[in-house]
């Protein structure tokens, strides 16, 4: 799809008065646009949905958590979480493993697997086990959740999203064996961070959502007896933090990855990375209790509200959407499913840390 680029805004490290503005509340108005009676559409040009190119459970099951996330979510609000559980059942298959991409004529376009979207679906279904008001929501989910729980991905990205379920479900039923199990095997699907400070991470390249594997071993640390050293976690966090500061500002691995030992790139930066940022650092700070962490949830936030490389905010106001990519010149101004719910996700968490 033809990004649509926005024109850059003010330099890099001088943000406007108006980026640093009170902290806007999270908006669903532009994730019910996209979204109908079977699920959440994954394009958009500007803020109008691109239906030919269909759902992806990626992205519903993203929908999911932040849905699932509101303390006090309005009927739309609710009716979207329905929606999005009734996708996910849908998609799964009785051994566990999930189709990812229906087409509008809603025909599935692939066979189950256990790729990142399985993960991402666990994740979902976990945090509507945890965090709805509503019982019939979560009784579902955990029954979705248990049976694709026992299946294990060769992939450590998707193992660390079914761990983030996995934490979710621990944290309202601890003795569920099956979301144990599945939490430590992923922790060591991750691996540890090497001695290195210069590369204080388990893997040699860093790609996408990488925060989401920290965020996975500092909470397994936590949840289990027998799990890694909340160091190793909060070791690998803290670097990653350290490497994405610019002057201050998050300028977080862009979407081509970074290579130990080669040129890292500034751009294409994507709101997904920003999201999983936050979200560690509110774990960080959770299972700490160390204020330093609120730092980070806050530089995500300022991400999106402008204190960027580009000085430009990622996010329209008038539709509540999330801009698609920060380029060199400015916004992607397309607002897509997975910017606009790492908007979302990450201004929840400002309402605590703001």
């Amino acid at each position: 799809m033809t990004a649509t680029v926005g024109r850059a805004g003010p330099p890099a490290g001088s943000p406007s008065a108006a980026h640093r503005a009170a902290t806007p509340a999270p908006s669903f108005a532009h994730l019910a646009r996209l979204s109908d009676d079977t699920g959440l559409f994954e394009h958009a040009r500007h803020a109008i949905v691109r239906r030919r190119h269909g759902y992806c459970t990626d992205d519903v099951a993203r929908g999911l958590v932040v849905t699932s996330r509101e303390p006090e979510p309005t009927g739309a609000v609710l009716r979207l979480a329905e929606c999005y559980l009734a996708f996910l059942t849908h998609a799964q298959n009785s051994r566990g493993a999930f189709h990812n991409r229906l087409g509008l004529d809603r025909h599935w376009a692939d066979q189950p697997g256990l790729g990142d979207w399985w993960g991402r679906a666990l994740w979902g279904l976990g945090t509507a086990v945890a965090r709805s008001p509503a019982p019939w929501i979560r009784e579902e989910a955990l029954v979705a959740f248990s049976t694709g729980a026992v299946r294990r991905s060769p992939a450590p990205h998707a193992m660390a999203f079914a761990a983030l379920g996995a934490v979710e479900v621990l944290r309202r039923h601890p003795s569920h064996a099956v979301a144990a199990a599945l939490l430590s095997d992923a922790a060591t699907s991750i691996g540890a961070p090497p001695a290195d400070p210069g590369w204080s991470w388990p893997q040699p390249r860093l790609s996408y959502a990488s925060a989401a594997l920290a965020e996975v071993v500092i909470a397994a640390s936590q949840l289990r007896h027998d799990g890694p050293l909340l160091d190793n976690g909060l070791r690998m966090l803290a670097w990653l933090r350290d490497v994405q500061l610019r002057d201050g500002r998050l300028s977080v691995v862009p979407a081509g990855g970074w290579e130990r030992g080669a040129v890292r790139l500034r751009h294409d930066q994507q709101p997904l990375e920003v999201a999983a940022f936050a979200d560690a650092c509110a774990t960080a700070a959770t299972v700490t209790g160390d204020a330093g962490w609120e730092t980070g949830v806050r530089q995500a936030v300022g991400w999106f509200l402008g204190d960027n490389d580009v000085g430009t905010p990622m996010w329209d106001p008038a539709t509540g959407g999330g801009y698609d990519g920060l380029t060199r010149h400015g916004p992607n101004l397309n607002q897509g499913a997975e910017s606009t719910l790492a908007l979302i996700s990450t201004l929840q968490h400002a309402r605590r840390w703001s």
